[in-house]
């Protein structure tokens, strides 16, 4: 992007003007405005006129060109790309031998004063001299790092797992699932090779752009511990299940962990088939970018793999995707590819073989260029979302999400929640993990896991949050969203019951009302939801999908209804019980002889009083109370003599208690 210095404006004017009368051919102008504008997106393309600008900048330029790179690198969440050489309209002039190695040592010397590494991504000649592009990341702390959550989706079969062990491992496949067997968790998996689960696995990438992951020598496992101590950015794997019958894994894995990106894997042998347009339809709604892989390159026919790459190509210029593909074949494809991902336009497709390794390196070099889509500010209020608890011997109850801003440190007091009734609980940080390694604080956009104070796992669910008192948290039963209906065999009204996927919340809703007396397939309608089981934490503006069956609908919360701790009709009976099964919970007796701890002047607080016309007791309401039901042998016994006293009194209460109770005694 040219930077606006008033001295050069209008020369720069003149300049633009000139190039535009001589830039006659159509090819290159469609070039400029189908892959989105690259004076734009590029932070720094020098014009043939400021060539000069570079070598031997004034103060005014230098702190003007300082300034920009600060703005770009924040604007990157900590990195950016600078091409020196390139015109303002795309149009690459290339600079003299002594000009580009002056404007390298400018661009370094801006670099060291905002603590960046400058590294150079590729060289090429130009009519005019060389174009070099420089890939320029901020440094980090000791135990800190970039992070970029890419989440891998696509149909079963399609060689998920086996990529990410592969690029992990650092070793290639056999052809009969060996990489995939270090990702799996469980049993089953490997005995099926599918995936059931969310897995997860990291790749890093030093201040230089190499891999850092070394496997064990003798188990072959990760030591996340060591990669995130060698590593400036970490990518996350979300590995989900591409098999239909676990939909709603993939579903929470695509909301609930917040990937930046999305991975779609093609086998190229199958093509586009089964749950590959349902994933992508997810990626899409969810505002997630997109960049295809297709696999099995190696063992599928030359015309079979230009068939898929037509399809796929065919399926993503299509209304629902438009989106622009681009077959990424070199490492200039990769720079310009990573440089324009960011406008979610452009897909980037690769063709790879985990057999042969043919391509893995153009794959690791994009994987290395891409940055955070969002920034996050540390002075918000701190807000975490949990997707996983576990219980942790000889450390207690552990919960893992992700902190969707501020700051939370070490010993801080949060508000979790919310439980059954919707209220917050003060709990303490014991200690923080950040993949696997001990850290002080996280901030927004980072994963972590919390060892947490006094409390037990019991009483923590995905989809509840930790977030700062100065929020003042509500909890909500009921909420109004702009929904789209993806696809719905008849018609939608109200009283509809579909599961609701929010972030990490996954619950089932039921539509109480909608500004329409019915959705079909294609319709966007207002629609008032309410939760069945339990109210949860939510946010105006935040993205949730509807579906149930084959029904599926995408929108966005547009308005909170009853943000109340109070609990909705359907909890009642919840409180009975658990009222009922407190020590001492025994009904009023007729005779208006109050039963032991009730004090004479009525109900206890929170009950409703007696009926008038209240029936006899019955046997069963004069047995003594079972040990689960509280109270002791004194009290029972103490209980019985009262009863009994009442009864030597009233003869005619003896009714249906003769089998209980001998008859007393008559002087």
């Amino acid at each position: 992007m040219c930077i606006p210095w008033s001295p050069l404006r209008e020369e720069e004017e003149k300049n633009q003007q000139n190039q535009a009368k001589l830039s006659s051919s159509t090819h290159k102008r469609e070039r400029l405005r189908g892959l989105a504008d690259q004076s734009a997106l590029l932070p720094l393309a020098l014009c043939k006129p400021r060539q000069l600008v570079m070598v031997s900048p004034t103060s005014e330029q230098y702190d003007s060109l300082l300034r920009q790179m600060s703005e770009r690198i924040d604007e990157g969440c900590g990195e950016t790309i600078y091409v020196i050489g390139q015109g303002s309209d795309g149009t690459e002039y290339g600079l003299s031998e002594a000009d580009m190695e002056a404007s390298y040592a400018t661009l370094k010397s801006m670099a060291e004063q905002i603590e960046a590494d400058v590294i150079l991504l590729r060289e090429h000649q130009e009519a005019g001299g060389k174009v070099r592009d420089y890939l320029v990341r901020k440094r980090v702390g000791d135990n800190d790092f970039l992070e970029v959550r890419v989440a891998v989706v696509g149909n079963v079969d399609a060689g998920k797992s086996t990529l990410l062990g592969v690029l992990t491992h650092g070793e290639l496949d056999n052809g009969r699932g060996f990489a995939r067997q270090k990702l799996f968790r469980h049993k089953h998996e490997i005995e099926s090779g599918r995936t059931s689960s969310v897995g997860n696995d990291i790749l890093g990438f030093d201040s230089e752009g190499n891999v850092v992951n070394k496997p064990d020598s003798h188990g072959g496992s990760l030591e996340w511990t060591k990669i995130c101590e060698k590593s400036t950015k970490v990518i996350t794997f979300i590995d989900l299940a591409g098999h239909e019958k676990y939909l709603k894994t993939t579903v929470f894995g695509m909301t609930g962990h917040l990937p930046d990106f999305c991975m779609l894997m093609v086998g190229s042998n199958a093509g586009i088939v089964g749950m590959t347009k349902e994933h992508l339809g997810l990626a899409l709604a969810l505002n997630v970018p997109v960049f295809v892989v297709v696999t099995k390159i190696d063992m599928c026919p030359a015309n079979i793999l230009q068939e898929t790459l037509k399809l796929l190509q065919r399926l993503l210029k299509s209304p629902g995707c438009r989106k622009i593909p681009v077959l990424v074949q070199s490492k200039d494809d990769v720079i310009v590819t990573a440089s324009n991902f960011s406008s979610e336009r452009m897909c980037p497709i690769f063709q790879i073989s985990n057999v042969t390794g043919e391509n893995l390196d153009l794959l690791k070099m994009f994987l290395n260029l891409l940055s955070p889509r969002t920034s996050y500010r540390e002075e918000e209020p701190a807000e975490f979302q949990i997707d996983d608890t576990y219980s942790v011997p000889g450390v207690g109850t552990v919960v893992s999400g992700t902190t969707l801003r501020g700051l939370i440190k070490l010993n801080d007091t949060l508000l979790l929640g919310p439980d059954p009734l919707g209220n917050f609980l003060p709990i303490a940080v014991k200690s923080i993990h950040r993949k696997r390694m001990p850290v002080k604080e996280v901030r927004g956009g980072q994963t972590a896991s919390f060892a947490l104070k006094k409390i037990k796992r019991s009483s923590i669910r995905k989809g509840m949050v930790m977030v700062s008192p100065r929020l003042n948290p509500q909890a909500s039963w009921e909420f109004e969203a702009e929904i789209l209906v993806l696809h719905h065999p008849t018609t939608i009204s109200p009283r509809y019951q579909a599961m609701v996927h929010c972030g990490s919340i996954r619950q089932t809703a039921t539509i109480l009302s909608m500004d329409k007396d019915c959705l079909r397939t294609g319709d966007k309608a207002t629609v008032h939801f309410r939760f069945i089981k339990t109210p949860e934490y939510l946010h105006i503006d935040q993205r949730l999908v509807f579906r149930e069956g084959r029904t599926k609908a995408v929108g966005t919360i547009t308005k909170l209804l009853q943000t109340t701790n109070n609990s909705p009709m359907n909890s009642k009976p919840q409180q009975i019980k658990m009222q009922s099964t407190k020590k001492g919970a025994v009904t009023k007796r007729e005779d208006g002889v109050p039963p032991v701890g009730m004090a004479a002047g009525g109900p206890p607080a929170g009950d409703e009083a007696p009926s008038t016309a209240a029936a006899p007791p019955t046997p069963t309401a004069l047995q003594p109370s079972s040990k689960a039901g509280g109270g002791g042998g004194r009290r029972r016994g103490v209980l019985i003599q009262k009863i009994q006293s009442s009864l030597n009194q009233n003869p005619s209460q003896l009714t249906g208690c003769r089998r209980i109770f001998p008859p007393p005694q008559r002087k």
